[in-house]
């Protein structure tokens, strides 16, 4: 009896259920066999569906299956369907991670050159806390134009870049597919901007289109590296000659897993990313988490020379995202022990985008991009070298108002890269480590990057960035400003609760010039400069 009860249990019922439809319809052939032909397809799926049900009760890996086979794969389905289901059918103009629905929406508006003016006043809650703002002018200037550029190139530099302030942040051909690499590059040749290799290298069509090129070198020296995964200076200096290549930015860190190392999943290397990077195939492609050709800040400051003085003097940086204070700080203690410094410094927000990394360090692990900016930018004029290095942002910058937010904050110019990935047609679907991104943007399947159309995409790509370029002029001229660069902090300004309000420079107080060196008192450097070591990494101990 209790077998009985098991086997028309609510929880058992559809395997049941399918197992008397099916002996129903054979026994009605049986009796006329006439009906075969009507009765063949609703036997062929119950007949599949009782085999999915003693599938389900057999198998050993899903307990929901084996106590509600057949039912049970609904719980499944609608894991899959539920981010889906929200995007389009939920989501508020505000709502949406990484990026809400308004600030994609932006960015397919500009890409595409569709109206990008809303009407009826803003959606946020100006008196909520967190709510940010611009002061404006009584008298905003008028700009002729809005190509605002900025010269990288310190002193030892023998080629400086006249670099716009928008470029196309690091992303890695392997990590994005060839046709979304063709895309981006050809349209920053036409928008007369930069694209940033990421760290996998420079693949053929990174060339195809003869757009700039910062060549990142990240730690697995990927166009640069001997069969051993060693850097080799013969093969740097052999691609660092193309004219192509502007400036050279070594990476540190990633802003979404500093400290990682870089990940490109074995499903998503083919024999021609292998040879690119010189690595086997069928192993997920995992760059060391520190680089092998230096291990101190004393170190560092000489491989940028030596890359320097490889590239033919052109600009050498290095990209990070902040994590212990006195790492940093023992860099600039190495710059002012050697005289060397780099050209330009890049500073990776953990608030960054990647194509795969471990849930811990995407969401905890890393300096967000305002405190790491303002620090670096504070600590290099405590020390008197703000002068001579130019500083670039990146982390989830994607409007006129982010540029202009962290301008004001130290940054020469801004790097972006999930902004430019909606203009070749991503749609956030959020599944660039699985290899079957549904608009061929982050994957190496050919049918599906098939539907990413170079000549369509790259024009999206210049019109992105020059609608961008064009509402910050709006957004300078109506601060009564001529650059960019004349943001300051007092001009920011944020809600920190219903009735309070305070400027971005209370936010992030500044260092005085020199103070570093002079003896600073402030909380955010006063340790960790003293026990910072130009020869180590590694803190000196406090009572030193």
């Amino acid at each position: 009896m209790e077998r009985v009860r098991h086997w028309f249990s609510p929880r058992i019922m559809p395997l049941t259920g399918s197992i008397l439809f099916l002996l129903f319809l054979g026994g009605i052939i049986v009796v006329s066999p006439g009906l075969y032909l009507v009765m063949i397809v609703p036997i062929f799926l119950l007949a599949l569906l009782v085999a999915i049900g003693f599938h389900d009760i057999l198998q050993t890996k899903r307990a929901v299956l084996r106590n509600y086979p057949i039912s049970g794969h609904a719980r499944y389905i609608m894991e899959e369907l539920r981010p889906k289901i929200r995007q389009y059918f939920f989501e508020g103009e505000k709502d949406g991670r990484p990026f809400p629905r308004d600030k994609r929406s932006l960015a397919y508006q500009r890409a595409k050159g569709q109206l990008d003016k809303r009407p009826f006043g803003t959606e946020f809650d100006v008196y909520e806390p967190r709510y940010e703002w611009i002061s404006h002018s009584f008298a905003p200037t008028h700009l002729e134009a809005h190509d605002f550029r900025v010269r990288i190139g310190g002193p030892d530099c023998l080629k400086p870049y006249d670099s716009s302030i928008l470029n196309i942040s690091a992303m890695s051909f392997g990590s994005l597919s060839a046709n979304a690499i063709r895309s981006l590059n050809k349209g920053a040749k036409a928008g007369g901007f930069a694209h940033d290799t990421g760290e996998g290298g420079i693949s053929p069509y990174h060339r195809e289109h003869g757009g700039d090129i910062i060549w990142e070198i990240g730690s697995g020296y990927f166009g640069c590296r001997t069969p051993d995964g060693m850097f080799s200076a013969e093969r740097f200096a052999e691609n660092a000659a193309s004219e192509q290549v502007r400036m050279i930015e070594i990476k540190i860190s990633q802003g979404a897993k500093p400290g990682h190392g870089g990940v490109l999943p074995a499903a998503k290397i083919t024999e021609e990313i292998a040879a690119i990077r010189g690595i086997p195939l069928g192993q997920d492609c995992i760059s060391p988490s520190a680089h092998p050709a230096f291990s101190s800040p004393l170190e560092l400051m000489a491989f940028i020379r030596q890359l320097r003085e490889l590239s033919g003097g052109k600009p050498v940086g290095f990209k990070l995202c902040v994590g212990h204070a006195h790492e940093f700080l023992a860099i600039i203690k190495a710059m002012l022990e050697t005289g060397i410094t780099p050209d330009f410094i890049v500073v990776d927000g953990k608030e960054g985008g990647t194509g795969a990394a471990p849930s811990e360090f995407i969401d905890h692990i890393g300096m967000p991009l305002r405190e790491g900016l303002t620090f670096v930018h504070y600590a290099l004029i405590g020390a008197n070298l703000r002068d001579r290095i130019k500083l670039g942002a990146s982390g989830m910058i994607i409007s006129a108002f982010d540029i202009a937010r962290v301008m004001a904050l130290g940054a020469d110019w801004c790097n972006m890269a999930r902004g430019f990935m909606f203009a070749v047609g991503c749609i956030q679907s959020q599944s660039c480590h699985t290899d079957k991104c549904p608009v061929g943007v982050a994957t190496q399947d050919i049918d599906r990057q098939r539907a990413l159309v170079v000549a369509d995409k790259s024009v999206r790509v210049a019109q992105f960035h020059n609608k961008t370029l064009e509402a910050l002029a709006e957004v300078v001229s109506g601060a009564g400003l001529r650059h960019p660069s004349e943001f300051e902090t007092f001009h920011f300004h944020k809600r920190v609760s219903y009735s309070q309000v305070t400027t971005f420079t209370n936010l992030y107080p500044p260092l005085d010039a020199g103070e570093l060196l002079q003896g600073t008192d402030d909380h955010r450097y006063k340790i960790p400069w003293r026990v910072a070591r130009a020869d180590s990494f590694q803190a000196a101990p406090l009572s030193a």
